[in-house]
C-alpha cells in the first residue's frame, strides 16, 4: 500500500483543521502519488463540495453532533501529541522513540506501524500548537478515547524510566485542553507512580473514605475504564484499554488487602 493511500484510508475527521494541516505538511516530502492520481489528499478532502469547518466537521453537521472516531483518527492524534511530549524536556530520548515504535507495532502490525512512525518522525520536526490540536480532538473525539490518549502519553513519558516535570506539565496542559477533569488526570497519572496513596488516587477517592465508598468508587471507575468503551476503535486498541482497566482492578485489590474487606 502506498503512503498516500494509507493516509487517505486511515483517518476521518482528522483530515480537517489543524491536525490536517500538520499531516499535510508531514507528508509533503513524499512523492508517493501525492498531487497525482493516487488516493484523496488532505487538501482535496477539505475543499470538496461539502466543506469542513476549521476543526474538521462538515458544515452540514451541527456542533453537537460528534462523528465516530476511527482507529486512524486516534492513531494520528496519538502520534501528534506524542511528538510534543517527547520534545517536552528539550531532547528526544531513544528509549521514548523505541517505546512509540513498539506501541505502534503492537497495535497496528509492522507494516502500518512503519508508515505511522515515518509520519511521526516528520511531525516531530514541526512546531505544533498544543492548544489548537487538543481543541480539535476535544470537539471530535469521545471522552473514553481522550482518556486513553492521556494513558498512552504517560506511558511514553515514562519509557526512559523518569517522568520529568516538563513532561508532567505538558500532559497536564493537554488534559485541560482535552476536557479531562483534574480527578481523571490524577487517576491516570497515579497508574504510573508507586506510593501508598496511589491506589486511592486511581479510584479518585480520599484515603479516609469508608469501605462501602471504596467499593462504589471501584464500580464507577471500572465502568469508566472498561475496554468495551473503546470497542469502536477496533481490536488494535484493546490491549491498551485492558492495561488501564487492570490498573483499576489492581488498585482496588491493593486497598482490599490493606483494609481486609471482601
Amino acid at each position: 500500500m502506498s503512503f498516500a493511500k494509507w493516509v487517505g484510508g486511515a483517518i476521518g475527521w482528522s483530515f480537517g483543521g489543524p491536525i490536517g494541516a500538520i499531516i499535510g505538511l508531514a507528508i509533503g516530502s513524499f512523492v508517493d502519488n501525492l498531487g497525482g492520481k493516487g488516493s484523496p489528499l488532505i487538501g482535496e478532502r477539505q475543499t470538496g463540495s461539502r466543506q469542513r469547518n476549521p476543526y474538521g466537521q462538515r458544515s452540514t453537521q451541527t456542533r453537537t453532533q460528534q462523528p465516530q472516531t476511527q482507529s486512524g483518527d486516534f492513531e494520528v492524534s496519538l502520534l501528534i501529541l506524542a511528538s510534543i511530549i517527547i520534545k517536552a524536556d528539550g531532547k528526544q530520548d531513544q528509549r521514548e522513540l523505541d517505546f512509540v515504535r513498539q506501541q505502534f507495532t503492537n497495535m497496528y502490525g509492522k507494516e502500518r506501524a512503519n508508515k505511522a512512525f515515518e509520519l511521526f518522525k516528520r511531525v516531530t520536526k514541526q512546531n505544533i500548537s498544543t492548544r489548537q490540536v487538543c481543541v480539535q480532538i476535544r470537539q471530535m473525539m469521545d471522552h473514553a478515547s481522550r482518556l486513553q490518549l492521556i494513558h498512552f502519553l504517560f506511558g511514553i513519558a515514562k519509557a526512559d524510566g523518569l517522568v520529568t516535570e516538563d513532561e508532567i506539565g505538558q500532559i497536564y496542559t493537554m488534559s485541560g485542553y482535552l476536557g479531562i477533569s483534574s480527578k481523571d488526570y490524577e487517576s491516570i497519572k497515579a497508574m504510573f507512580y508507586s506510593s501508598s496513596d496511589n491506589a486511592y488516587k486511581v479510584l479518585e477517592i480520599d484515603k479516609s473514605v469508608a469501605d462501602n465508598e471504596v467499593k462504589k468508587a471501584y464500580r464507577t471507575m471500572a465502568k469508566k475504564y472498561h475496554p468495551d468503551r473503546l470497542g469502536h476503535l477496533g481490536k488494535e486498541h484493546q490491549e491498551g484499554a485492558e492495561a488501564k482497566f487492570r490498573q483499576v482492578q489492581e488498585a482496588y485489590e491493593h486497598i482490599q488487602k490493606e483494609r481486609g474487606f471482601k
